[in-house]
């Protein structure tokens, strides 16, 4: 594809000529014109497919060139360059037909954004005047899709756009030296939401110049590449990482791809596939460009609940109204998985959805302890599939806040007593070590005044009030959870079990024990 540039400012022509490696891009760049008047001229037989002109030259105008170059190549793409940012040119440009309008001071990244627009245009306006080249390509990403992705390789033979360099039949021998395939998904990254497909498109066209061999594919937002590996795989890692980092400095753009198992027989390139894709699913939890499925495969899984502990302080931050130390909190618990060498994407995202649901219980148990209505409904956690660690932690923070948010501002409508605030306090921390004078403190009151209160409004002392709370919990742990009856009641702030089990007697008439055969017991079959 032909571009001709037109500037009478030597320094502009030259470099736009220049700073782009527009070979690269699959741009054929003619040597560029210092006037409308050469243009025209040698437009008729050098015939570019897109003209980037200056709008405001000695001699005829840009917008001059671009009609007439119209009505000699009615196809041609023209793109006006222009050191005004002045809307009536831009207006003037779109009425003489002109697709794109850039300054001058456009950065390259730009400037090759909207070439290849136009070159993507021209593309299609191409494919759709070919109707078979257009089939070819649709038998082409059908195949490639069927064999690479489906693994339905007893439909039909193999496409010879994959059986270069590679056995086709496992059982056939060849004269000519074999060489391993291996499947790399890439994600293409660093444009805008708008111009995502544009990237991938360019990047699919560059993997195949740069990489010998390589056939690419784009499956939605994903480039799907088969490539050949030399008998040397870190030559092949080293050649790979030098080809990414050129496509990167071309295009602007940050690449990262993960490899499945190579191959001998194109029958396995499916497997290969499988592999990748397995592979690709860990770009949240790594930070490597190039990674493996030999590098990821072996992992059992990390960290799937949140420890009583960090239960505990998650309640406390809530309950402390404190954004600064909750983004501290959901920050270290997102590097604690991260450095975890066990964990994947599974137990990752299980573990945050703990968190998730640890809020929402804190909320719940807050709500319930001031006399307020419980929210209706919470906001779903549903982050992007694609979203990095690094997102994730932004968004648990938030979903988080939003819980926290809520509380606050319902305990700011109306009258919340201190004795309320001090049960909420009481049941959202989780805290073992529930002292009188510590939730004074926490509430603003004189431990004296606040056993005052809590027998007025409640009926039972303060101490008599944290015992049952804590029996309370010990019978909720002992229906569903399987921990020891001495694991619960160290949960449950005793660590003398046998105090723990007289006084959990006297509270309910049974024995932990004998409590939890009763409750197991009474459970509906097939819970």
């Amino acid at each position: 594809m032909r571009l001709l540039i037109v500037d009478d400012e030597v320094i502009i022509r030259t470099g736009l000529a220049s700073v782009i490696a527009w070979h690269e891009l699959g741009i054929e760049l003619l040597s560029p014109a210092a006037s409308a008047e050469e243009a025209l001229v040698r437009m008729d037989e050098e015939r570019p497919h897109i003209l980037m002109t200056d709008i405001r030259m000695t001699g005829r105008t840009g917008l001059e060139l671009a009609e007439e170059g119209l009505h000699m190549l009615p196809e041609l793409e023209v793109i006006i360059l222009s050191g005004h940012d002045d809307f009536s040119y831009a207006q003037q440009a779109i009425r003489q037909g002109v697709t794109d309008y850039l300054l001058k001071t456009s950065k390259p990244e730009e400037i090759i954004k909207t070439v290849l627009q136009a070159k993507q245009r021209i593309t299609e306006r191409w494919a759709e005047k070919s109707r078979e080249g257009q089939l070819l390509r649709e038998n082409k990403q059908r195949l490639f899709a069927g064999w690479i992705i489906d693994g339905d390789v007893e439909s039909g033979p193999c496409p010879v756009f994959l059986q270069s360099g590679i056995n086709v039949q496992s059982e056939c021998s060849s004269d000519k030296e074999q060489v391993q395939r291996q499947i790399l998904i890439l994600k293409a990254a660093g444009w805008n939401r708008s111009s995502a497909t544009l990237l991938n498109f360019a990047v699919q066209n560059m993997l195949e110049d740069v990489l010998p061999g390589a056939v690419a594919h784009i499956q939605k937002d994903r480039i799907i590449c088969v490539v050949e590996l030399p008998p040397d795989e870190q030559d092949f890692q080293f050649t790979l990482g030098i080809a990414l980092t050129r496509i990167e400095q071309l295009l602007k753009c940050i690449l990262r791809a993960a490899a499945g198992q190579p191959c001998m027989e194109v029958q396995l390139l499916h497997e290969s596939y499988r592999t990748a894709s397995i592979a690709y699913r860990y770009h949240g939890l790594l930070e490597d460009r190039i990674w493996q499925y030999e590098d990821v495969f072996h992992r059992i899984g990390g960290k799937t609940v949140l420890q009583h502990e960090e239960e505990t302080t998650l309640g406390t931050l809530l309950m402390d109204n404190d954004s600064i130390m909750l983004t501290t909190w959901t920050r270290e618990l997102v590097d604690e998985l991260l450095m975890d060498p066990e964990v994947t994407p599974e137990s990752f995202d299980a573990c945050l959805h703990a968190a998730v649901n640890a809020g929402q219980r804190w909320l719940i148990r807050t709500m319930r302890a001031i006399g307020r209505d419980e929210p209706e409904r919470f906001e779903p956690w549903r982050p992007d599939p694609d979203a990095d660690a690094g997102e994730l932690r932004d968004l648990l923070f938030h979903h988080l806040y939003g819980l926290m948010h809520t509380y606050h501002s319902q305990m700011g409508q109306g009258r919340t007593t201190h004795v309320q605030k001090a049960i909420a306090y009481m049941e959202s921390g989780l805290v073992q070590d529930i002292s009188l004078q510590h939730v004074a403190g926490q509430v603003h009151l004189h431990p004296g005044h606040l056993s005052e209160l809590f027998k007025k409004e409640t009926g039972v002392t303060f101490g008599d009030f944290v015992t049952g709370m804590r029996i309370r919990r010990a019978m909720d742990m002992l229906v569903v959870s399987p921990a020891k009856v001495s694991e619960v009641a160290a949960i449950s702030g005793y660590e003398d079990v046998k105090y723990f089990s007289r006084l959990f007697k006297k509270h309910t008439g049974k024995t932990p024990s004998e409590y939890r055969e009763e409750a197991v017991s009474y459970k509906p079959s097939g819970h």
